[in-house]
């Protein structure tokens, strides 16, 4: 049963695949729209994160901001649908602008590994085909359920020669190996972890459970760490890329310090766009002892 599902899913994409870009971002748009106007989990997740995060916002702007966010996801689902379909070149002609390029040359250029820092803001995907046209990272995973989705995205995802890692021991062992020994990593890190797994620090003002995972990578500058997202252009033509170092607290000794640097980077381009972050994540799931549940 779930080979058939994989290849209806993977069927279904190419046939989506073949729309004109303009209705690709309509139908996402609409998707959102039912998500806003119709009660379902999403909806109520994006409230509580927005609520909890941008508390001075007034209702009106931030329920404005809700139907705005969920529009945005249902854009990015779409877009997404034609990235896993699309040649790496078609989707490379949607990388409009880019933003701090002489940051990621001066880390390529540094004898050293690089870690590409991301988060699930803007459109992730069509990120990847980008960074992949320019260097040989190594992507840290999380492989889908369904084995025709699976083998389809590690296809579409390597077609530039790079490496995935899928989000398990082995592969995070050896991506640590190939940072260690001078090579490139992109890693989403905005996922929550095992409470053994992270700390507690500020985003958007708030106690989130945040991976250390990054700064041990990075600790005393044994590599390079560079904030990396693809924002979508308000016209809808396609994105722009931005690029900034990472701050020199992320590379210290102190652990709380660092993950701290680390939200902070992230939050700093989401401040950019806030609709293109995935507010409908769980983001803030576990909460520190004693804090009732917001979910």
């Amino acid at each position: 049963m779930d080979d058939l599902k994989g290849r209806l899913v993977v069927g279904f994409l190419r046939l989506f695949a073949l729309l004109p870009w303009r209705a690709v971002q309509a139908v996402g748009s609409a998707i959102g729209w039912l998500m806003w106007k119709l009660p379902n989990s999403s909806r109520q997740v994006v409230r509580v994160n927005l609520g909890k995060c941008f508390p001075d916002m007034a209702a009106d702007a931030r329920e404005a901001l809700v139907g705005q966010t969920l529009k945005d996801i249902g854009k990015t689902l779409t877009e997404s649908a034609c990235a896993w379909i699309w040649p790496a070149q078609k989707s490379l002609g949607l990388i409009r602008q880019v933003e701090g390029m002489d940051v990621l040359q001066q880390a390529l250029q540094s004898g050293k590994g690089v870690v590409l820092i991301s988060s699930h803001l803007g459109n992730w995907e069509m990120l990847l085909q980008y960074v992949c046209s320019l260097c040989q990272p190594s992507i840290l995973y999380r492989p889908p359920k369904l084995k025709a989705v699976d083998e389809l995205l590690v296809r579409q995802r390597t077609q530039l020669g790079n490496e995935l890692a899928p989000s398990t021991r082995e592969g995070i062992v050896s991506l640590v190996k190939r940072v260690r020994s001078g090579g490139i990593a992109g890693i989403a890190a905005d996922p929550e972890p095992s409470r053994t797994s992270g700390v507690f620090v500020p985003f958007f003002g708030v106690p989130t459970l945040t991976s250390k995972f990054v700064p041990s990578l990075v600790h005393g500058h044994k590599a390079v760490a560079v904030f990396i997202h693809a924002l979508r252009l308000d016209d809808g033509s396609g994105y722009r890329v931005i690029i900034e170092a990472a701050p020199e607290a992320l590379y210290g000794n102190d652990v709380e310090l660092a993950v701290t640097a680390l939200n902070q980077g992230i939050e700093k381009q989401v401040r950019q766009a806030p609709s293109q972050y995935m507010w409908s994540m769980k983001r803030f799931k576990k909460r520190p002892d004693g804090e009732k549940k917001w979910y």
